[in-house]
């Protein structure tokens, strides 16, 4: 009987691919789906005359995997990743590996984790960025988990995942429990920004200055050159210069409403549980939010009036502003979500490879960019950067754009025309450069209505002082803050 490198479960349009792509370099791969018909319309359609092996049940399916066994799950994330794990464990044995490639919240991977270890079994939760072009032709690949797992799918994972131009894979091990999920996490929450900073440039460019789809799309195919070379910049060109049967621009014809699955607005939370200042993100995820709420914005428009102002400056000089604008803000998005993991790896316990991560995302993924080798040149001279700001390459890259970044913010203002992340990031760079902040008032606040309590310039950091602002406060205090 033919036996399998590797079985996945789920033929969605992931699942289907990814089993496409391992079976061209070389893997037999089993598949299974809880709709069964779907597995024979795969093995009969696009898996015809190939390495690969169709089961109708679960006990089929097992009984066709080489052991250790490697069994990926491509199923949606939530209870049907739980309603698997529980059908298929008493069917496994110690050393074999369950593996979740979904965009699965880092927390369930942690608790599952512990779940099929207790039952001798190893579990890997990985991160798959790309889409389906990427599933199928190389995707950015971000495991973590159990690392006695790790060298038995690394020849599949790496034999799969996209190739740096050097020819370097981008994949590895990124560490124990929840971190691969973590680290994807993050990842859509950098794409997350990424896109609201695009299109608020977009917006400025095209009801700022009044510019065509075919202007804009010249002006993105150009950026694509230099810089901003990047995945994103790439489909934005493709999306402006696209027009329908009819010769309409179908950008046009899409209502204005974001959706969201989740990941952005996760990696948001873990900010604020972690009290870690993702601004950026948070307003691309808000943004989405406002976008959704259409009906009463229409309405809102016959409502509220703008300023009114017609945009008379230098055309040419806004839209390279523009482009010096969008570049520094997308380090600020990549400097913040560095913090995260760095705050999330301090916490966890996890031994995070900065510069690897960043050659993770070099290839195969939605945010990839020529962009991201300079990150990873970054941790490579010093794996112990606090903050991406403080490297030389980039603090000299934002400071080379910002007067550009400050002229676009306030055009935009005085436009009336809404760049919550592109202005977030700016607040962020002028916060974050300040040696001091209005904190101190803002503690005399909290002490004076709430007796919280303040420390002082003028005495060792971690004592504690409290001011009876109204001479009938008494002297007890409340508990010591957190920051």
């Amino acid at each position: 009987m033919q036996t399998a490198d590797i079985g996945v479960v789920g033929l969605a349009v992931m699942g289907e691919n990814l089993i496409l792509n391992m079976e061209s370099k070389g893997f037999t791969v089993a598949c299974t789906n809880r709709t069964t018909s779907k597995v024979d319309d795969f093995i009969q359609g696009r898996a015809a005359g190939k390495n690969i092996l169709g089961a109708k049940s679960v006990e089929e399916f097992v009984a066709s995997l080489k052991r250790p066994r490697k069994v990926m799950m491509m199923v949606k994330a939530g209870g049907a990743v739980d309603a698997f794990i529980d059908q298929v464990l008493p069917l496994l044995e110690p050393g074999d590996i369950l593996i979740d490639g979904g965009n699965t919240h880092y927390p369930d991977t942690e608790r599952r984790l512990k779940k099929v270890e207790e039952a001798g079994l190893l579990y890997i939760g990985t991160g798959v960025s790309g889409g389906e072009e990427g599933a199928l032709l190389g995707p950015s690949i971000m495991p973590g988990g159990s690392d006695a797992a790790w060298e038995a799918v690394k020849p599949i994972f790496q034999g799969i995942c996209a190739k740096t131009d050097s020819g370097e894979p981008c994949c590895d091990w990124v560490g124990g429990g929840g971190a691969g999920h973590f680290v994807k996490m993050v990842h859509n929450g950098i794409e997350y920004g990424d896109m609201q900073m695009i299109c608020e440039t977009y917006q400025m460019m095209s009801q700022g200055l009044g510019m065509s789809n075919e202007e804009m799309h010249a002006v993105f195919a150009d950026w694509n050159q230099g810089e901003l070379d990047s995945y994103l910049i790439e489909i934005t060109r493709d999306i402006l210069g696209y027009k329908d049967e009819n010769g309409e621009a179908t950008v046009d014809q899409i209502l204005d409403t974001a959706g969201q699955k989740g990941t952005g607005k996760w990696t948001a939370v873990s900010a604020l549980d972690l009290g870690m200042p993702l601004t950026l993100i948070g307003e691309a995820v808000f943004a989405r939010c406002l976008s959704a709420m259409k009906d009463e914005r229409v309405a809102a428009s016959k409502v509220l009036a703008g300023p009114g102002a017609a945009f008379d400056g230098d055309k040419a000089q806004l839209i390279d502003d523009l482009r010096q604008a969008l570049y520094a803000s997308k380090i600020i998005s990549y400097a913040q979500g560095y913090q995260l993991m760095r705050a999330a790896a301090d916490e966890s316990g996890w031994d995070l490879n900065y510069g690897g991560i960043a050659l993770m995302w070099r290839g195969g993924c939605i945010i990839r960019s020529a962009f991201l080798g300079k990150i990873k040149a970054a941790f490579d001279q010093n794996p112990a950067l606090t903050n991406l700001l403080l490297d030389p390459f980039f603090s000299e890259a934002v400071q080379n754009a910002q007067a550009a970044w400050r002229r676009v913010v306030s055009t935009a203002v005085g436009l009336g025309i809404p760049m919550p992340a592109i202005g977030a990031a700016l607040a962020y760079y002028d916060g974050y450069r300040a040696e001091r902040l209005p904190a101190n008032l803002l503690q005399a606040q909290r002490d004076y209505f709430g007796a919280h309590t303040y420390e002082r310039l003028d005495k060792p950091r971690g004592e504690f002082f409290h001011t009876n602002w109204t001479g009938r406060g008494g002297n007890t205090s409340a508990s010591t803050y957190d920051v």
